[in-house]
């Protein structure tokens, strides 16, 4: 796969190259400083597969070069602002959210999903796989078994734990990160030291708030970026 580097810190600039040349499926095809060199280039290079891309770049921002590209390449974005997750993935081109200082594991993930992206034709629904797994809580000296898909959300409660599921809550005594250990990580994420929620039933996302059924869930500013990255995967 070819790709091109841009970002105006020299630094960032090496980081990106020493990854990319340490990524034996990856070709560094140009390394740019700002958008309208990139403009140039994409003219008479169109044939690219990833850019790798800085938000804030001179003159142009990383959002506003995406927005005057036709049918752009697969894009991911590398910054050091936590707060612009939500509008990065306004761009069905962007698959990922690098913040810098950028370390080997994560520039691994993002180009896994750069693979998995390459391999989906584009006429192809993306389809919300179904949780298969089931967990047994203890009630009342019962054993209750409840459907993962089922589940909204959990909330943390004292001593407490609250599942809310489509049908009724049921009220456990554990703590949330026990909970949180025995759920598959590509579906639940945690979006509040009191919150876990279910990505499958997220109806809207604001800055600070999901939206499921007709509950509104708090974001914390820590758990933003994460639950950005559980919703791409899905």
């Amino acid at each position: 796969m070819k790709c091109i580097i841009v970002d105006d810190e020299l630094l960032a600039r090496e980081v990106l190259s020493h990854l990319v040349l340490k990524t034996p499926d990856l070709l560094i095809d140009g390394v740019f400083t700002n958008a309208i060199e990139v403009m140039k280039y994409l003219n008479t290079n169109p044939r690219l597969d990833v850019i790798f891309l800085d938000i804030h770049l001179p003159n142009f921002s990383g959002f506003d070069f995406l927005q005057t590209i036709k049918n752009p390449p697969l894009v991911i974005l590398v910054t050091n602002d936590k707060n612009l997750a939500l509008e990065a993935f306004n761009f069905d081109c962007i698959v990922d959210y690098l913040v810098k200082p950028i370390t080997q594991s994560r520039f691994e993930k993002a180009m896994e999903r750069v693979r998995q992206k390459k391999a989906v034709p584009a006429n192809q629904k993306s389809v919300t796989p179904k949780i298969t797994q089931e967990i047994y809580v203890n009630i009342d000296k019962r054993l209750i078994k409840i459907d993962l898909n089922s589940i909204d959300y959990i909330k943390a409660n004292g001593d407490y734990i609250i599942i809310k599921t489509e049908t009724q809550n049921y009220v456990v005594h554990t703590t949330l990160s026990k909970l949180q250990a025995k759920l598959p990580p590509e579906f639940f994420v945690k979006t509040h030291r009191s919150f876990i929620i279910n990505c499958a039933k997220i109806i809207d996302i604001k800055d600070s708030t999901v939206l499921i059924g007709k509950e509104i869930i708090p974001v914390s500013k820590n758990n933003r970026i994460n639950l950005i990255e559980r919703i791409n995967l899905i």
